[in-house]
């Protein structure tokens, strides 16, 4: 059974850095593409970086988020540094099975995905 929990939310400042994991089991992540996406009360879930096998895409968070993969732990991690307030919001990770080929951001190709964790940043 394919399964994603993720982990690391929580509530820090501006500026400050958090990191959020995203676990995987049922499934080897090395063939899969995986996705964190941020969902903010009343809006739409936007993606924030994917990795897959090909190619690693980060979009709007102006390179301060670092998306990696640990193959041995079966987990990806969302390295969040320079946090700011709009940056809040519950962050989801999503799995898409998907090889020799670059990920995408967007929501609808993902078919699995984790309850999310909630992030939020104080000005």
């Amino acid at each position: 059974q394919v399964s994603l929990v993720e982990s690391g939310g929580g509530l820090v400042q501006a500026g400050d850095s958090l990191r959020l994991s995203c676990a995987a089991s049922g499934f080897n992540l090395d063939y899969y593409a995986i996705g964190w996406f941020r969902q903010a009360p009343g809006k739409q879930r936007d993606g924030v970086a994917c990795i897959s096998s090909k190619n690693v895409s980060a979009d709007s968070v102006e390179g301060r988020f670092t998306i990696a993969r640990d193959s041995a732990k079966n987990t990806v991690y969302l390295q969040m540094n320079g946090l700011k307030p709009e940056d809040s919001g519950t962050y989801f990770c999503a799995a898409r099975r998907l090889l020799f080929r670059a990920c995408e951001l967007s929501a609808g190709l993902y078919g699995n995905w984790g309850q999310g964790t909630q992030v939020t940043v104080s000005s």
